[in-house]
């Protein structure tokens, strides 16, 4: 699996010739799969091969489960975060979350192995809440999003990392990690 970022909340996951982009910041970025964890209340359907919604799919060797952010959506917009089973891997996105998790939806997201979270204190998840949240869900990587003070999450995990240009790894490189903090640079 490759994971590369492209700032703000897009992200990229590749494993050979497939790929789902996640909260895409531009319409040059194309992949055979794409998510949106933000959209419009008044859009009447997703294009071909987009997921907007909260529901369950399945396309492309991918099984996708969306939950609505029913306390966080509004009259204008939409919240939704998603599990996506790929590859015998989850990953968890919580895409504009700024408050903790609903109970219903950490039960069903249960252990996942890359948790993507949106953390700025601002807008996004408090450090506090997104430090909660990543203990809660225990999963193998952290990758934060929409982050403007990664370093401050580092630090209550106690940990230090550089920015990588991508994240590669097979299932088999989790053994033995948990709540690793992974920065990506944006491309």
């Amino acid at each position: 699996m490759i994971i590369s970022y492209f700032g703000e909340g897009c992200f990229r996951l590749q494993s050979g010739d497939t790929s789902l982009l996640v909260d895409p910041i531009s319409n040059r970025l194309k992949a055979d799969v794409t998510l949106k964890t933000l959209i419009p209340s008044t859009l009447e359907g997703p294009a071909e091969g987009e997921i907007v919604f909260p529901g369950e799919y399945e396309i492309k060797g991918m099984e996708i489960q969306g939950w609505p952010a029913a306390l966080e959506s509004t009259s204008k917009f939409l919240k939704t975060a998603y599990l996506v089973r790929w590859e015998e891997m989850s990953f968890v996105f919580l895409g504009h979350l700024s408050k903790a998790l609903e109970p219903e939806m950490a039960e069903h997201i249960g252990d996942p192995d890359v948790l993507f979270l949106p953390f700025d204190g601002e807008h996004f998840l408090s450090l506090e809440a997104a430090s909660k949240i990543a203990k809660q869900l225990n999963p193998h990587f952290i990758i934060p999003s929409f982050s403007k003070k990664p370093a401050e999450l580092l630090k209550s995990f106690g940990q230090k990392a550089e920015a990588q240009e991508k994240l590669v790894f097979k299932r088999k490189d989790l053994s033995g990690i948990r709540g690793k903090i992974v920065l990506l640079e944006a491309r």
